[in-house]
Formats: C-alpha cells, sequence, structure tokens
C-alpha cells in the first residue's frame, strides 16, 4: 500500500473498535484504501475475499454471498474417443494406424466403412508351408466390451486346417477370453496381436497336437502327402 503524504490527516478510528477481518481470513490484516479527503476509508475486499456485508458492489449490509458456479461438467466417453460403451465406433483410430503400418507382408485389411472401425476384413496370403499361393479372408468384429473381451473373428474361406473348421470356427489361444496357460486374450492386447495371430496359423502356430478339427489333424498324422494334396485341392477349389 503506498504511503500516506507527510502531514496528510488521519481518521483515527472509535475507541474499542477495530477493522474487519478479510473474510474467511480470521484475523488477517485488511487492506485499507485512501478515500479523496486523504484519509482512510473502510477496509478494501480482494475479489476473493468478499464478505457478507454486500456482493463487492456497495450492496450494503444483508446482501448476499456470491455463490460459486459449479464446474463444467465432464465430457462423456464414447462417440469421439473410441473408449466407452454407447459407440460402436469402439477402436481408437491411433490403434487402426498402428494395425495399418504394422502389417505382416503377407496380410492386408480392408475397412468396408471406414467410418466403422469395429468391422475389418483380413486377407492373409502364406509365402511358405502347406497354404502357401492361398489367399484366406477373415472377418473380425469389435464387440461393445472391447477390449477388455477379444474381437470376434471367422474364417470366410473353407480350409483344410487342424485348427480351423470348415465352417470358421479358429482355434487361436489370443482369441480365448480365459486361458489357464496364460497366453490369452488381456486388456493390454491390440488388433495388430491379433492379426499377426492369425498370420502365424499358417506358419509357426499351425498346431497338429491340440487341434479344432480333429480330422484334419488325424489326417496330417496318417499320412502327410495326402494332407498336403488335399489342402492344396482346397486352395484351388476355394481360397484363389
Amino acid at each position: 500500500m503506498a504511503a500516506l503524504p507527510e502531514g496528510a490527516p488521519q481518521r483515527q478510528p472509535q475507541h474499542g473498535a477495530a477493522l474487519p477481518a478479510a473474510h474467511g481470513l480470521p484475523g488477517a490484516p485488511a487492506k485499507l484504501s485512501r478515500d479523496p479527503g486523504g484519509g482512510t476509508s473502510r477496509p478494501h475486499l480482494c475479489s476473493r475475499e468478499i464478505s457478507a456485508e454486500g456482493g463487492g458492489g456497495g450492496g450494503g449490509r444483508g446482501g448476499r454471498r456470491r455463490k460459486e458456479e459449479p464446474p463444467p461438467p465432464l465430457p462423456r466417453a464414447g462417440a469421439g474417443d473410441g473408449v466407452g460403451r454407447g459407440s460402436r465406433a469402439l477402436t481408437p483410430r491411433s490403434e487402426v494406424a498402428d494395425l495399418e503400418a504394422n502389417l505382416p507382408c503377407t496380410c492386408k485389411v480392408n475397412f468396408p466403412d471406414p467410418n466403422k472401425l469395429h468391422y475389418f476384413q483380413l486377407t492373409v496370403t502364406p509365402d511358405e508351408g502347406y497354404y502357401q499361393g492361398g489367399k484366406f479372408q477373415f472377418e473380425t468384429e469389435v464387440p461393445d466390451a472391447y477390449n477388455m473381451v477379444p474381437p470376434k473373428v471367422k474364417c470366410l474361406t473353407r480350409i483344410w486346417h487342424p485348427n480351423i473348421t470348415e465352417t470358421g470356427e479358429i482355434c487361436l489361444s489370443l482369441l480365448r477370453e480365459h486361458s489357464i496357460d496364460g497366453t490369452g486374450w488381456a486388456p493390454t492386447r491390440t488388433l495388430k496381436d491379433i492379426v499377426w495371430g492369425l498370420n502365424s496359423l499358417f506358419t509357426d502356430l499351425l498346431n497338429f497336437d491340440d487341434p479344432l478339427n480333429i480330422e484334419a489333424a488325424e489326417h496330417h498324422l496318417r499320412d502327410k502327402e495326402d494332407f498336403r494334396s488335399k489342402v492344396e485341392d482346397y486352395i484351388k477349389r476355394y481360397a484363389r
């Protein structure tokens, strides 16, 4: 506070009177302001020190205390951020971008509707092994509860495979919501993991010891060359 000019008269408080303390700060010194006559006027309160005497504009005693405005409501999860229920486009665009940027060279993805990221198609074209030269189509649908539960995947191409039935069901640990060996789905998994897993079903994850299509696995065990011939026949008929 600036000092009063030397010799200026000062108004003394009446005997026994005390200057009011700032609102909410008991015992705190009040801020004094000068009146036109050169003396000191009643304490001036900061904007956040609004007293019960008035609303800061001379309302006098008995004025109501200014109410604090309520905080703005939190944004709802859903339409634009790819999280929570209430929107079918639950897949974050960043996850889709990561998927498309890190595809195996034998895979292609297609989103029939770019505005519906919860559904896409995958084409796997193996370049080695029994299934070399075939084109195998998969459809992937992301459920409302993603990523707490895995996507739903089905093979659209008829195939002779120990881990894929002729009607399209797939045996892949990543697609299991609960797995006793710890290799099943977890919320930290992504669509990229699913695509790489499906691609590996034609190479290193081809499993004849834990088959879904038991007949195909037994066929391979019984006669590997005849198994290969049937696989090639299916490719010619269904996977071109």
